[in-house]
């Protein structure tokens, strides 16, 4: 079999020809009615619609300070792995789902425009594509599945003229039986399942055609729905069917004819009239995303006459194409904003009646350390940047200064910016509860809707990755230059004090790097476990005998010394335990060994976070000079410290995701911080 004919085998044993026959599906009006008393969801509303969509991907509560809230797993973007996830947002997409919600339900909100409103790059774009492609993808499932009409042509029974704004079939149910129609389909659902309902005109096109058939029948509706083909309709925004997007222009090249459609001249000699339908092209992004959704880019950018539109499209979900009736359209109205425009609005009295028909979702940065962290990850990982290593912590300073520029300083006099971001992002910090953290946020009022926007640092790691084309890897100094190099430059900062701050916060982020490395370094050094458990053990002994004022038995010499008190303190004070509250503390590591006997278990050093990290710091203490680390810097090694060196590098790379290159380079740059140390020692 040739490559080719493989390759064809391989989608004839994929494709699914049953799903096609579903999602092509026509028939006759009454066809129709059976379809709709079977699974009456297929007559939802835009609204109803695009909630069952987002909560069709199921969702998960979660707790913040013993408060619980509910997180969207739609907004996770699974169907693309992932590509359009927006992260940390968790409250601004549950006030828009809770806005859907409510408009579903027919209580008001529905008459509204939601409006996503926050800084460049918050993600609002994001959300939007996220509902307009879930909704294509839900209007080709069976459970999203909604239907429209279409005209048999009176000269070719062959030939049928869909309806230009894909409308519900159930429009052409006459006002004076609805009620009853409505009441029959519904006959077989209980009071909790849902019930069709039958709201909406017909189109002026739609309209023309059944006023014409009514005619030539004599009135008799029956026979007029014979000439009705009903088919599945699949919602596309490439092919312009129930998604439409708007978004403003130069003013002298656009006009209100792209929101309602306009006037075919064409067709005008054919029909002989401008205000004949069938000389009109219901073409406008209104008509279009009829039965689905519509996104304004930018909003308040557009032109006043556009706003009038707007208006009415959402209050009495109508829209007045040229030389017609007000038509009737069913969609969501979706726009997005940025602070300066919604500033601009709400000091402009003439736009009291659009501020008036407005829901406002406030989409903010994310002010969450590992959120800002996982946005970076989906662009610069190991599958997508080939042949450059991303060294340890470089997206994560880069991150770490983002958010740092959206919080507000601290009302706490004793807490800094660094410690604010920390308490955000889940560490405890000693005086601080959760109710604090709370307090925090709540008293940060414009928290998230000022600072670096995600895209500027996406720009300058994406420098970064080109600027070194001899590196193997990209290291947080390298991104941090590029960050503080291009505040110079950047278009939307202009005041030299809010740049002099983020540069201040760059050495903030700097100096939190230095102590990070520093401690990785500590824990390469001293990750001989052997030589932990040794002084574990000798240690465990000596606090065993001094609680309970016994001697410890020399190993070298047999004979019985006193507990030896230099080791115990040398040990204790690494994690700054004082002198006053040494026996305290040894009192406290013997309770915590005879608890773990009591139910059976085996002490280890690595179960007491504490003793471990006062372990390894004695030890390292007690390696570095063995080491020499601060030789790297004299570039002076000889073979013996350089095979201990090796051993170093190898923990960085096997334990901390470091390549050979970001290891070298990390072990250089802490060995320098010690050589400074060292040097201040000896002044």
């Amino acid at each position: 079999m040739s490559n080719g004919s493989s390759i064809i085998s391989l989608i004839a044993e994929r494709q699914d020809l049953e799903q096609f026959r579903k999602k092509t599906w026509s028939g006759t009006f009454e066809e129709y009615l059976d379809v709709v008393r079977k699974d009456p969801k297929v007559v939802r509303n835009a609204f109803e619609r695009v909630y069952d969509m987002i909560l069709s991907y199921g969702t998960e509560t979660y707790e913040v300070n013993r408060e619980k809230h509910v997180r969207y797993r739609f907004f996770d973007d699974p169907d693309h792995g992932g590509e359009d996830a927006v992260f940390g947002l968790e409250d601004s997409l549950a006030a828009l789902v809770n806005a859907l919600k409510s408009a579903a339900k027919g209580y008001g909100i529905e008459k509204r425009v939601l409006l996503l409103h926050g800084p460049v790059g918050s993600s609002k774009s994001t959300i939007a594509r996220l509902l307009k492609h879930g909704l294509e993808r839900y209007s080709s499932s069976d459970d999203g599945a909604l239907y429209t009409l279409g005209w048999v042509d009176l000269e070719d029974s062959n030939l049928v003229h869909w309806c230009p704004m894909h409308e519900e079939p159930l429009h052409l149910v006459p006002h004076r039986f609805r009620s009853d129609v409505a009441a029959n389909l519904n006959a077989e659902r209980g009071e909790d399942e849902y019930r069709a309902k039958i709201h909406g005109e017909l189109c002026p096109y739609c309209r023309y055609i059944y006023h014409e058939r009514i005619t030539l029948y004599g009135g008799d509706w029956t026979r007029v729905v014979k000439d009705v083909r009903v088919r599945r309709q699949l919602l596309s925004e490439k092919d312009r069917i129930g998604i439409g997007t708007f978004q403003p222009k130069d003013e002298k090249n656009q006009d209100s004819t792209e929101l309602t459609g306009d006037i075919n001249y064409r067709k005008i000699a054919q029909y002989g009239s401008d205000s004949d339908p069938r000389a009109f092209n219901f073409d406008g992004e209104f008509n279009v995303a009829n039965r689905g959704i519509i996104e304004f880019v930018e909003v308040l950018k557009l032109d006043v006459a556009f706003l009038y539109d707007l208006l009415g499209a959402s209050q009495e979900h109508k829209i007045k194409p040229k030389k017609f009736a007000q038509t009737d359209i069913d969609e969501v109205i979706l726009g997005h904003t940025n602070e300066p425009e919604y500033r601009r609005l709400q000091n402009n009295e003439f736009m009291e009646a659009l501020r008036d028909r407005t829901v406002k979702i406030d989409v903010p940065y994310v002010t969450k350390l590992n959120d800002e962290i996982h946005i970076y990850e989906k662009d610069y990982n190991r599958n997508k940047v080939k042949g450059k290593h991303i060294a340890p912590h470089t997206i994560e300073m880069a991150a770490m200064w983002a958010v740092l520029t959206r919080l507000e300083p601290p009302k706490h006099a004793s807490l800094s910016v660094l410690q604010k971001l920390k308490l955000y992002n889940g560490k405890s910090l000693p005086g601080f509860t959760e109710d604090n953290i709370k307090e925090l946020r709540e008293q940060a009022t414009t928290e998230g809707l000022f600072g670096i926007s995600p895209r500027y640092v996406q720009d300058k790691i994406s420098n970064a990755l080109v600027a070194h084309p001899e590196a193997k890897s990209i290291n947080p100094f390298m991104v941090l230059n590029e960050l503080e190099a291009g505040l110079k430059h950047h278009s939307l900062i202009t005041s030299d004090e809010t740049k002099a701050t983020y540069r201040e916060l760059l050495g903030v982020v700097k100096e939190e790097y230095e102590n990070i490395v520093k401690n990785e370094v500590q824990r390469a050094i001293a990750a001989d476990e052997d030589a932990l458990k040794r002084m574990c053990a000798n240690y465990i002994d000596n606090v065993k005998a001094y609680t309970q004022r016994e001697k410890v038995k020399n190993k070298f010499t047999g004979q019985y010394d006193d507990p030896d008190e230099r080791l115990m303190r040398s040990i204790e004070s690494k994690i700054d335990v004082p002198e006053s509250r040494k026996d305290d503390f040894r009192r406290e590591i013997m309770n915590y060994i005879g608890a773990l006997m009591i139910d059976g278990k085996t002490f280890d050093y690595k179960t007491n976070e504490r003793l471990y990290r006062a372990l390894e710091l004695k030890l390292f203490e007690d390696q570095k000079d063995t080491i020499k680390l601060t030789s790297l810097v004299s570039n002076v090694v000889d073979a013996e410290t350089q095979a201990k060196i090796d051993v170093v590098k190898g923990r960085l790379i096997r334990d901390h995701g470091y390549d050979d290159e970001s290891a070298t380079d990390v072990l250089t740059f802490v060995a320098s911080i010690f050589a400074r140390g060292d040097a201040k020692q000896q002044k």
